[in-house]
């Protein structure tokens, strides 16, 4: 599908301000499943655009949102370098928890009210956008959430002050969930892999689990960890899990 990927949508979080979200869409007529999808630490990088656009390309309404929107510029890309690296992990921990869940619930009513999505909602995320998208879905518009190598569930420490509540949340998880890991990720060790996979099996959650021999943002098409066969078998296993779910 030829793609639209130049749109902007500027969405009020009530109490948070202007959040910018960039539009990746097909172009043409019909209605689509939207997805809901989170960056890395460093917002909106090119990368995370041809992200976005590959699951657009593949009949999907994608919305990206800048998950840094009270503290940087609209428009602002950090960089992947250290001192984009120590910035985004800085903002990673100075955000509340409550701010993160605010954007959720304004992005993914923008996005259901955008005239080319069908109401059908998923998430998508990577990297601390993976643990936003689990955190997104336990809205009960989302029906599907794919969830690549996230940080911070393990540990509970997401957000200011480090002391998040997704795994306590995990109940509330009526969407169906993937979670994709790198064997060789040190941010999320096996034990830290066996704690998020233990308590979804508590709480009875209906998920898929793929773990692969990959680094920590295999997916990232920039950098020497970027693994492009997997991840064309990650692509390939996220659109089979989207239309399966969302039809």
């Amino acid at each position: 599908m030829i793609l639209r990927s130049d749109e902007i949508l500027d969405v009020d979080v009530p109490g948070r301000g202007a959040m910018r979200m960039h539009m990746f869409r097909p172009v043409g007529e019909g209605r689509f499943p939207g997805v809901l999808l989170y960056s890395e630490i460093y917002q909106v990088t090119a990368p995370i655009r041809r992200l976005a656009a590959m699951i657009a390309g593949n009949g999907h309404v994608v919305a990206v949102p800048e998950l840094y929107h009270e503290y940087e510029p609209a428009g602002s890309v950090l960089n992947y370098d250290t001192a984009g690296t120590e910035r985004g992990n800085a903002l990673k921990v100075t955000k509340p928890v409550a701010a993160y869940d605010a954007d959720a619930v304004a992005g993914l009513g923008a996005l259901a009210a955008h005239p080319a999505c069908n109401g059908r909602l998923a998430t998508f995320g990577v990297c601390l956008g993976g643990h936003l998208a689990y955190r997104a879905a336990l809205d009960p518009r989302v029906s599907a959430a794919a969830c690549f190598y996230p940080t911070d569930i393990h540990s509970g420490t997401l957000g200011e002050g480090q002391s998040d509540d997704s795994l306590a949340r995990m109940a509330e998880l009526k969407a169906e969930a993937m979670f994709v890991w790198g064997r060789q990720d040190p941010h999320v060790p096996f034990a830290g892999r066996e704690v998020i996979r233990a308590r979804l099996e508590e709480v009875g959650a209906s998920y898929e689990w793929h773990e692969m021999n990959a680094q920590h943002a295999f997916l990232r098409d920039e950098g020497p960890r970027y693994d492009p066969a997997l991840f064309l078998q990650a692509i390939t296993l996220t659109l089979a899990f989207y239309w399966r779910v969302l039809g």
